[in-house]
Protein backbone atom coordinates (compact mmCIF):
# COMPACT_ATOMS: atom_id res chain seq x y z
CA UNK A 1 0.00 0.00 0.00
CA UNK A 2 1.79 3.10 -1.27
CA UNK A 3 1.80 6.20 1.37
CA UNK A 4 0.61 9.69 -0.60
CA UNK A 5 1.44 12.89 0.45
CA UNK A 6 -0.08 15.59 -1.04
CA UNK A 7 0.96 19.11 -0.59
CA UNK A 8 -1.65 21.35 -1.79
CA UNK A 9 -1.44 25.28 -0.22
CA UNK A 10 -4.20 26.15 -2.70
CA UNK A 11 -7.59 23.70 -2.48
CA UNK A 12 -11.23 23.85 -1.57
CA UNK A 13 -12.72 23.99 2.25
CA UNK A 14 -13.49 20.73 3.34
CA UNK A 15 -17.55 21.25 2.97
CA UNK A 16 -18.20 19.56 -0.33
CA UNK A 17 -18.87 22.58 -1.60
CA UNK A 18 -15.90 23.13 -3.96
CA UNK A 19 -14.36 21.76 -7.04
CA UNK A 20 -10.43 21.73 -6.89
CA UNK A 21 -8.07 19.14 -8.14
CA UNK A 22 -6.39 18.00 -5.33
CA UNK A 23 -9.71 16.97 -3.44
CA UNK A 24 -10.99 15.59 -5.92
CA UNK A 25 -7.40 13.52 -6.18
CA UNK A 26 -7.03 12.90 -2.51
CA UNK A 27 -10.38 11.12 -2.35
CA UNK A 28 -9.67 9.30 -5.69
CA UNK A 29 -6.33 8.11 -4.88
CA UNK A 30 -8.31 6.10 -1.76
CA UNK A 31 -9.87 3.87 -4.45
CA UNK A 32 -6.97 2.45 -4.90
CA UNK A 33 -5.87 1.23 -1.82
CA UNK A 34 -3.55 4.32 -0.53
CA UNK A 35 -2.70 5.90 2.36
CA UNK A 36 -3.65 9.48 1.57
CA UNK A 37 -3.00 12.61 3.49
CA UNK A 38 -3.57 16.29 2.07
CA UNK A 39 -1.28 18.74 3.59
CA UNK A 40 -2.82 22.25 2.79
CA UNK A 41 -2.94 25.69 5.00
CA UNK A 42 -5.43 26.84 7.68
CA UNK A 43 -5.98 29.91 5.85
CA UNK A 44 -8.31 30.04 3.16
CA UNK A 45 -7.50 32.08 0.19
CA UNK A 46 -10.50 32.43 -1.52
CA UNK A 47 -12.78 33.81 2.11
CA UNK A 48 -9.39 35.75 3.77
CA UNK A 49 -10.16 33.91 6.67
CA UNK A 50 -8.83 30.57 9.00
CA UNK A 51 -10.36 27.28 7.87
CA UNK A 52 -12.44 25.42 10.10
CA UNK A 53 -12.62 21.81 9.16
CA UNK A 54 -15.97 20.21 11.29
CA UNK A 55 -16.37 16.35 11.62
CA UNK A 56 -16.47 15.14 8.00
CA UNK A 57 -16.39 11.61 6.98
CA UNK A 58 -13.81 11.90 4.51
CA UNK A 59 -11.64 9.08 3.71
CA UNK A 60 -8.07 10.84 3.36
CA UNK A 61 -6.22 12.81 6.34
CA UNK A 62 -6.20 16.16 6.69
CA UNK A 63 -3.49 18.50 8.07
CA UNK A 64 -3.69 22.06 7.87
CA UNK A 65 -0.58 24.04 8.25
CA UNK A 66 -0.56 27.71 10.31
CA UNK A 67 -0.37 30.76 8.32
CA UNK A 68 -0.95 34.28 9.47
CA UNK A 69 -3.06 35.22 6.47
CA UNK A 70 -3.34 38.32 4.17
CA UNK A 71 -6.01 40.80 2.97
CA UNK A 72 -4.84 41.27 -0.32
CA UNK A 73 -3.22 39.12 -3.14
CA UNK A 74 -0.66 41.30 -4.26
CA UNK A 75 0.67 42.71 -1.10
CA UNK A 76 4.13 42.15 1.26
CA UNK A 77 1.86 40.29 3.94
CA UNK A 78 1.21 37.29 1.57
CA UNK A 79 4.71 36.71 0.47
CA UNK A 80 5.36 36.81 4.35
CA UNK A 81 2.41 34.62 5.13
CA UNK A 82 3.35 32.69 2.57
CA UNK A 83 7.36 32.48 4.12
CA UNK A 84 5.48 31.46 7.49
CA UNK A 85 3.88 28.66 6.04
CA UNK A 86 6.89 26.85 4.65
CA UNK A 87 8.57 27.29 7.67
CA UNK A 88 5.48 25.56 9.42
CA UNK A 89 5.53 23.09 6.43
CA UNK A 90 9.35 22.16 7.65
CA UNK A 91 8.62 21.57 10.62
CA UNK A 92 5.70 19.42 10.23
CA UNK A 93 7.78 17.28 7.34
CA UNK A 94 10.64 16.70 9.91
CA UNK A 95 7.86 14.97 12.21
CA UNK A 96 6.56 12.43 10.34
CA UNK A 97 7.04 9.02 8.55
CA UNK A 98 8.41 9.44 5.09
CA UNK A 99 5.88 9.05 2.19
CA UNK A 100 6.07 6.83 -0.49
CA UNK A 101 5.11 9.56 -2.75
CA UNK A 102 5.15 13.78 -2.54
CA UNK A 103 2.51 15.09 -5.15
CA UNK A 104 2.98 19.02 -4.89
CA UNK A 105 0.85 21.92 -6.30
CA UNK A 106 2.89 25.08 -7.24
CA UNK A 107 2.07 27.56 -6.44
CA UNK A 108 2.92 28.74 -3.76
CA UNK A 109 6.63 28.36 -3.75
CA UNK A 110 7.97 28.89 -0.22
CA UNK A 111 5.54 25.56 0.54
CA UNK A 112 6.41 23.32 -3.09
CA UNK A 113 10.44 24.07 -2.09
CA UNK A 114 10.33 22.91 0.98
CA UNK A 115 8.71 19.79 -0.24
CA UNK A 116 11.52 19.47 -3.18
CA UNK A 117 14.03 20.00 -0.81
CA UNK A 118 12.61 17.55 1.80
CA UNK A 119 12.23 14.78 -1.20
CA UNK A 120 15.41 15.56 -2.65
CA UNK A 121 17.08 14.63 0.48
CA UNK A 122 14.69 11.67 1.15
CA UNK A 123 15.16 9.86 -2.10
CA UNK A 124 11.00 10.61 -2.51
CA UNK A 125 9.58 10.43 -5.31
CA UNK A 126 8.41 14.14 -6.21
CA UNK A 127 5.40 14.97 -8.73
CA UNK A 128 4.68 18.83 -9.74
CA UNK A 129 1.71 20.25 -10.31
CA UNK A 130 1.82 23.73 -11.47
CA UNK A 131 -1.51 25.66 -11.46
CA UNK A 132 0.36 29.36 -12.03
CA UNK A 133 3.52 30.90 -13.23
CA UNK A 134 4.91 32.55 -10.49
CA UNK A 135 6.42 35.57 -10.80
CA UNK A 136 5.30 35.69 -13.98
CA UNK A 137 1.42 36.09 -12.84
CA UNK A 138 2.52 38.88 -10.46
CA UNK A 139 4.73 40.57 -12.91
CA UNK A 140 1.75 42.29 -15.04
CA UNK A 141 0.82 44.46 -11.65
CA UNK A 142 3.75 46.39 -12.43
CA UNK A 143 4.74 48.57 -15.58
CA UNK A 144 8.30 48.67 -14.91
CA UNK A 145 9.66 45.66 -16.91
CA UNK A 146 12.86 46.17 -15.30
CA UNK A 147 12.63 46.77 -11.69
CA UNK A 148 9.56 43.64 -11.49
CA UNK A 149 12.72 42.02 -13.01
CA UNK A 150 14.67 42.96 -10.09
CA UNK A 151 12.45 42.65 -7.60
CA UNK A 152 11.15 39.22 -8.86
CA UNK A 153 14.38 36.78 -9.47
CA UNK A 154 14.65 35.22 -6.34
CA UNK A 155 11.33 34.37 -7.07
CA UNK A 156 12.19 32.85 -10.45
CA UNK A 157 15.45 31.38 -8.68
CA UNK A 158 13.12 29.16 -6.72
CA UNK A 159 10.54 28.28 -9.16
CA UNK A 160 13.28 26.80 -11.19
CA UNK A 161 14.75 24.92 -8.48
CA UNK A 162 11.10 23.33 -7.83
CA UNK A 163 10.69 22.71 -11.36
CA UNK A 164 13.86 21.18 -11.97
CA UNK A 165 13.69 18.91 -8.90
CA UNK A 166 10.55 17.19 -10.13
CA UNK A 167 10.94 13.50 -11.47
CA UNK A 168 6.86 14.17 -13.17
CA UNK A 169 5.81 17.03 -14.70
CA UNK A 170 1.98 17.88 -14.87
CA UNK A 171 0.51 21.32 -15.64
CA UNK A 172 -2.73 22.68 -16.35
CA UNK A 173 -1.64 23.42 -19.54
CA UNK A 174 0.94 22.67 -22.18
CA UNK A 175 2.22 26.69 -21.54
CA UNK A 176 3.23 25.59 -17.99
CA UNK A 177 4.66 22.20 -19.04
CA UNK A 178 7.05 23.36 -21.49
CA UNK A 179 8.30 26.43 -18.69
CA UNK A 180 8.48 23.78 -16.01
CA UNK A 181 10.09 21.41 -18.58
CA UNK A 182 12.85 24.35 -19.74
CA UNK A 183 14.80 23.87 -16.45
CA UNK A 184 14.58 20.42 -16.16
CA UNK A 185 16.70 17.74 -16.89
CA UNK A 186 14.88 14.35 -15.33
CA UNK A 187 11.70 14.27 -16.99
CA UNK A 188 11.17 13.27 -20.66
CA UNK A 189 7.62 13.76 -21.44
CA UNK A 190 5.42 16.40 -19.22
CA UNK A 191 1.85 16.12 -19.19
CA UNK A 192 -0.79 19.13 -19.84
CA UNK A 193 -3.89 17.55 -18.02
CA UNK A 194 -6.21 20.65 -18.09
CA UNK A 195 -8.29 21.24 -14.60
CA UNK A 196 -11.66 20.18 -15.85
CA UNK A 197 -14.73 19.06 -13.90
CA UNK A 198 -17.01 16.55 -13.50
CA UNK A 199 -19.23 16.58 -16.05
CA UNK A 200 -21.94 14.16 -14.36
CA UNK A 201 -20.93 16.36 -10.82
CA UNK A 202 -22.09 19.76 -13.09
CA UNK A 203 -25.27 18.16 -14.74
CA UNK A 204 -26.55 16.80 -11.37
CA UNK A 205 -25.88 20.60 -10.01
CA UNK A 206 -28.01 22.58 -12.91
CA UNK A 207 -31.24 19.90 -12.68
CA UNK A 208 -31.03 20.87 -8.76
CA UNK A 209 -30.42 24.85 -9.06
CA UNK A 210 -31.57 26.08 -12.66
CA UNK A 211 -32.96 29.41 -12.45
CA UNK A 212 -36.65 30.02 -13.42
CA UNK A 213 -36.84 33.88 -13.20
CA UNK A 214 -35.39 34.87 -16.42
CA UNK A 215 -37.41 37.06 -18.68
CA UNK A 216 -37.69 35.88 -22.05
CA UNK A 217 -36.72 39.41 -23.93
CA UNK A 218 -33.20 39.26 -21.77
CA UNK A 219 -29.96 37.69 -23.14
CA UNK A 220 -27.68 37.20 -20.07
CA UNK A 221 -23.84 37.25 -20.85
CA UNK A 222 -21.92 35.58 -18.03
CA UNK A 223 -18.69 35.89 -16.32
CA UNK A 224 -17.08 33.62 -13.85
CA UNK A 225 -14.11 34.23 -11.26
CA UNK A 226 -11.94 36.33 -9.91
CA UNK A 227 -12.51 40.56 -10.47
CA UNK A 228 -8.78 41.27 -9.80
CA UNK A 229 -5.68 42.88 -12.88
CA UNK A 230 -5.61 39.51 -14.91
CA UNK A 231 -9.05 39.73 -15.65
CA UNK A 232 -10.54 42.83 -18.13
CA UNK A 233 -13.59 43.34 -17.11
CA UNK A 234 -13.38 47.06 -18.50
CA UNK A 235 -13.13 45.87 -21.40
CA UNK A 236 -16.23 44.11 -21.93
CA UNK A 237 -18.47 47.01 -20.12
CA UNK A 238 -17.10 49.67 -22.46
CA UNK A 239 -18.38 47.16 -25.34
CA UNK A 240 -21.84 46.60 -23.67
CA UNK A 241 -21.71 50.47 -23.77
CA UNK A 242 -21.23 50.30 -27.18
CA UNK A 243 -24.03 48.24 -28.15
CA UNK A 244 -26.12 50.40 -25.83
CA UNK A 245 -25.52 53.25 -27.93
CA UNK A 246 -26.57 51.60 -31.20
CA UNK A 247 -30.17 50.42 -29.11
CA UNK A 248 -29.05 47.18 -27.57
CA UNK A 249 -29.61 47.25 -23.75
CA UNK A 250 -31.43 44.36 -23.03
CA UNK A 251 -27.84 42.24 -23.01
CA UNK A 252 -27.77 41.74 -18.51
CA UNK A 253 -23.78 41.19 -17.27
CA UNK A 254 -23.82 38.91 -14.74
CA UNK A 255 -20.66 38.80 -13.07
CA UNK A 256 -20.35 35.99 -10.53
CA UNK A 257 -17.16 36.39 -8.31
CA UNK A 258 -15.24 39.15 -6.21
CA UNK A 259 -11.75 40.20 -5.72
CA UNK A 260 -9.72 43.42 -5.05
CA UNK A 261 -11.10 45.41 -8.33
CA UNK A 262 -14.98 44.78 -7.15
CA UNK A 263 -15.66 47.93 -6.52
CA UNK A 264 -13.92 49.46 -9.26
CA UNK A 265 -15.63 47.57 -11.42
CA UNK A 266 -19.36 48.06 -10.05
CA UNK A 267 -18.52 51.83 -10.11
CA UNK A 268 -17.46 51.62 -13.85
CA UNK A 269 -20.48 49.81 -14.49
CA UNK A 270 -22.37 52.70 -12.97
CA UNK A 271 -20.64 55.24 -14.77
CA UNK A 272 -21.33 53.55 -18.16
CA UNK A 273 -25.09 52.87 -17.81
CA UNK A 274 -24.62 49.21 -18.33
CA UNK A 275 -27.07 46.55 -17.27
CA UNK A 276 -25.20 44.88 -15.05
CA UNK A 277 -25.16 42.37 -11.84
CA UNK A 278 -22.67 41.69 -9.09
CA UNK A 279 -23.58 38.65 -7.22
CA UNK A 280 -19.78 38.39 -5.35
CA UNK A 281 -19.14 34.98 -4.79
CA UNK A 282 -21.61 32.27 -4.90
CA UNK A 283 -21.33 28.01 -3.74
CA UNK A 284 -20.47 26.17 -6.77
CA UNK A 285 -24.00 25.00 -7.33
CA UNK A 286 -25.67 28.58 -7.25
CA UNK A 287 -22.77 29.62 -9.46
CA UNK A 288 -23.80 26.54 -11.92
CA UNK A 289 -27.41 26.84 -11.89
CA UNK A 290 -27.12 30.46 -13.13
CA UNK A 291 -24.30 29.75 -15.64
CA UNK A 292 -26.34 27.02 -17.05
CA UNK A 293 -29.28 29.73 -17.63
CA UNK A 294 -26.95 32.03 -19.89
CA UNK A 295 -26.51 32.78 -23.45
CA UNK A 296 -23.07 33.51 -24.11
CA UNK A 297 -19.81 33.47 -21.65
CA UNK A 298 -16.93 35.95 -21.61
CA UNK A 299 -13.23 35.09 -20.57
CA UNK A 300 -11.91 39.04 -21.02
CA UNK A 301 -8.13 37.70 -19.75
CA UNK A 302 -6.16 40.99 -19.58
CA UNK A 303 -2.97 41.83 -21.82
CA UNK A 304 0.08 39.74 -20.60
CA UNK A 305 -1.37 37.60 -19.13
CA UNK A 306 0.15 34.41 -17.82
CA UNK A 307 -3.09 32.82 -17.34
CA UNK A 308 -3.47 29.67 -19.66
CA UNK A 309 -6.36 27.06 -19.95
CA UNK A 310 -8.04 28.25 -16.59
CA UNK A 311 -11.20 26.94 -14.44
CA UNK A 312 -13.55 29.31 -16.25
CA UNK A 313 -13.16 27.74 -19.45
CA UNK A 314 -14.10 24.04 -18.53
CA UNK A 315 -17.53 25.62 -16.58
CA UNK A 316 -17.60 27.37 -19.55
CA UNK A 317 -18.18 24.62 -21.73
CA UNK A 318 -19.43 22.31 -19.57
CA UNK A 319 -22.43 24.55 -19.56
CA UNK A 320 -22.54 24.72 -23.35
CA UNK A 321 -21.90 28.41 -23.79
CA UNK A 322 -20.69 29.63 -26.90
CA UNK A 323 -17.58 32.52 -25.32
CA UNK A 324 -16.33 35.33 -26.45
CA UNK A 325 -12.87 35.36 -25.92
CA UNK A 326 -10.15 38.13 -25.52
CA UNK A 327 -7.28 35.82 -24.05
CA UNK A 328 -3.90 36.10 -25.87
CA UNK A 329 -3.00 32.79 -24.75
CA UNK A 330 -2.59 30.40 -28.25
CA UNK A 331 -3.16 27.32 -26.88
CA UNK A 332 -6.50 28.41 -26.09
CA UNK A 333 -7.47 30.47 -28.96
CA UNK A 334 -6.57 27.46 -31.28
CA UNK A 335 -9.22 25.10 -28.83
CA UNK A 336 -12.23 28.15 -30.07
CA UNK A 337 -11.05 27.62 -33.61
CA UNK A 338 -10.37 23.77 -33.29
CA UNK A 339 -13.84 23.25 -31.92
CA UNK A 340 -15.58 26.02 -33.32
CA UNK A 341 -16.93 27.37 -30.17
CA UNK A 342 -16.86 30.67 -30.05
CA UNK A 343 -15.12 34.08 -31.34
CA UNK A 344 -11.26 35.10 -30.72
CA UNK A 345 -11.50 39.04 -30.10
CA UNK A 346 -8.32 41.13 -30.45
CA UNK A 347 -7.32 42.15 -26.84
CA UNK A 348 -8.11 45.31 -24.50
CA UNK A 349 -10.31 46.37 -28.30
CA UNK A 350 -13.93 46.75 -27.17
CA UNK A 351 -15.26 47.40 -30.49
CA UNK A 352 -13.78 44.09 -31.44
CA UNK A 353 -15.27 42.61 -28.45
CA UNK A 354 -18.60 44.35 -29.26
CA UNK A 355 -18.74 43.55 -32.92
CA UNK A 356 -18.16 40.18 -31.92
CA UNK A 357 -20.96 39.89 -29.27
CA UNK A 358 -23.95 41.22 -31.87
CA UNK A 359 -22.64 38.75 -34.27
CA UNK A 360 -23.62 36.14 -31.49
CA UNK A 361 -26.31 38.36 -30.27
CA UNK A 362 -28.18 38.29 -33.63
CA UNK A 363 -27.94 35.02 -34.76
CA UNK A 364 -29.27 32.52 -32.49
CA UNK A 365 -28.52 29.86 -34.66
CA UNK A 366 -24.61 30.60 -34.32
CA UNK A 367 -25.15 30.54 -30.86
CA UNK A 368 -26.71 27.12 -30.21
CA UNK A 369 -23.77 25.33 -32.77
CA UNK A 370 -20.97 27.27 -31.10
CA UNK A 371 -22.97 25.92 -27.72
CA UNK A 372 -23.13 22.40 -28.78
CA UNK A 373 -19.38 22.44 -29.59
CA UNK A 374 -18.70 23.97 -26.58
CA UNK A 375 -19.91 20.71 -24.55
CA UNK A 376 -18.58 18.55 -27.01
CA UNK A 377 -15.24 20.52 -26.10
CA UNK A 378 -15.90 19.82 -22.00
CA UNK A 379 -16.53 16.39 -22.78
CA UNK A 380 -13.20 15.37 -24.95
CA UNK A 381 -10.82 17.75 -22.68
CA UNK A 382 -12.46 18.63 -19.55
CA UNK A 383 -14.02 15.74 -17.74
CA UNK A 384 -12.19 14.59 -15.19
CA UNK A 385 -14.04 11.79 -14.27
CA UNK A 386 -11.67 10.52 -17.34
CA UNK A 387 -8.98 12.66 -17.94
CA UNK A 388 -7.65 12.54 -14.42
CA UNK A 389 -7.39 9.06 -14.68
CA UNK A 390 -4.25 10.00 -16.46
CA UNK A 391 -2.84 11.82 -12.95
CA UNK A 392 -3.68 8.81 -11.37
CA UNK A 393 -1.67 6.64 -13.16
CA UNK A 394 1.31 9.02 -13.21
CA UNK A 395 1.25 8.63 -9.53
CA UNK A 396 1.01 4.83 -9.14
CA UNK A 397 2.57 3.08 -12.42
CA UNK A 398 6.25 3.21 -11.10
Amino acid sequence: MKNILIIAHFCSDFDGKGNNRFNYLANELINYQCNVELVTTDFSHSKKKKREIAETNLPYKVTMINEPGYKKNVSLKRFYSHYVMGKNLKKYLAKIKKPDIIYCGVPSLDAAKVAAKYANENNIRFIIDVQDLWPEAFKMVFNLLIISNMIFFPMKKTANYIYGSADEIIAVSKVYVDRAASVNRKCKNGFPIYIGTSLDTFDLLVNKNKITYKPDDEMWLAYIGTLGHSYDISCVIDALSILKSKGISNIKFIIMGKGPLKSKFEKYAKEKGVYCEFTGRLSYDKMVGILFSCDIAVNPISHRSSGSIINKHADYAAAGLPVINTQECLEYRELVEEYNMGLNCENNNPKDLADKLLKLYGDERLRKTMGQNSRKLAEDKFNRKESYRQIIDIILNN
